[in-house]
């Protein structure tokens, strides 16, 4: 990447949100973009600082209706909105704005499955069919070629980090895959929930959505195309759960290794998959991924270990689920997507304590 003096003009619609605000957060200390776009529908003609303290005093736009949004003004757009309603806003806008997406409404590439999984039909195939899925360490020229990027979800981002390299080299059964995740409370979205209430949630840990998850589709789409099969025919254990803090995200991968594989050869093969990342680290060996360790960070750190049970390893990735599970992942897309330096925005170092 060739450095620039571009000035991209961003827009985030769903700004009300927690990725919405990530997103800003993150754009605010990028030098080649410029925020002239917020939309936030129930919050449309408030100031930012209304809404967000933290992000008042940069200067940044009020925040509109959608219906109100100058696209003219825009050259990049990312999409915090709910499941189901990015779809028609995004098939209106002029074909020279490019979308970063960070709703579910075009990860899922069979139809089908989406509505199964979503409860609705999907009421933009024509931009589905172009759309590219953009965990981005993996699928770096496609994102770079692309109009509209689908980011994954948060749990299927850590997944994918942790099991892709190592089903792309047959080195475990994609068929056998026991996935125990947990996130932060922000992983079910800033509105009003019961379930997110402090005294429900806080000095708590709970299980949600068993054998029922959105992100199982995604996870098996991806993990389908590494093992060379299709989609229908893979079928992962997962199991999210939902702990009493703000942001982070661990997910512990329970795999039963090839034939003669051992744990030490899944390490070798994160290590060579991952060489180079910025991103993506492979812990020394013994050390145990936290997400004290990513904590506001892009980063995503992994480790493998040997199971007491002869054939089965362990594998461990821990992420900011707000991050890497979601704006910043859109950021490091977006530069992709202009052709800047993909470390923009996102070198700031995780936060601790």
């Amino acid at each position: 990447m060739t450095k620039t003096t571009q000035k991209i003009k961003a827009g985030v619609l769903g700004a009300s949100g927690y990725t919405g605000a990530e997103a800003m957060r993150l754009l605010l200390r990028h030098p080649n973009v410029e925020m002239t776009l917020l939309t936030a529908d129930r919050k449309a003609g408030q100031p930012l600082e209304d809404v967000y303290p933290h992000l008042g005093g940069y200067g940044l736009p009020d925040m509109v209706g959608v219906e109100e949004a100058d696209w003219s003004a825009v050259d990049a757009v990312f999409c915090g909105l709910p499941h189901g309603t990015t779809q028609e806003i995004i098939a209106g806008l002029p074909s020279s704005v490019k979308v970063i997406d960070l709703s579910a409404d075009f990860r899922i590439e069979d139809p089908a499955t989406y509505e199964q999984w979503y409860g609705h039909p999907h009421q933009a195939l024509d931009l589905q069919k172009d759309a590219v899925y953009g965990l981005t360490e993996l699928n770096r020229e496609k994102i770079a070629g692309s109009r509209l990027v689908a980011c994954p979800g948060c749990y299927p981002t850590a997944v994918l980090l942790a099991l892709v390299p190592l089903v792309s080299a047959g080195l475990i059964d994609a068929d056998d895959l026991v996935i125990d995740a947990k996130s932060g409370i922000t992983g079910a979205g800033r509105g009003l929930k019961q379930n997110t209430l402090f005294s429900e949630a806080g000095e708590g840990l709970s299980p949600y959505a068993i054998a029922s998850h959105r992100h199982a589709p995604e996870i098996e789409q991806e993990v389908a195309k590494a093992a060379g099969r299709k989609a229908a025919d893979i079928r992962v254990n997962f199991v999210p759960h939902l702990i009493p803090m703000s942001r982070g995200e661990l997910i512990t991968a329970h795999v039963r290794l090839a034939p003669g594989k051992t744990a030490a050869d899944l390490r070798a093969e994160i290590a060579k998959s991952y060489a180079g990342e910025p991103f993506v680290r492979l812990l020394k060996e013994g050390a145990v991924p936290q997400t004290q360790m990513v904590r506001g960070s892009n980063n995503c750190v992994i480790n493998v270990f040997a199971d007491r049970i002869k054939g089965r390893a362990t594998v461990i990735a821990a992420i900011d689920n707000l991050v890497k599970g979601s704006s910043g992942q859109a950021v490091q897309n977006m530069n992709l997507m202009f052709g800047l330096e993909e470390t923009l925005g996102l070198e700031q170092a995780p936060l601790f304590p």
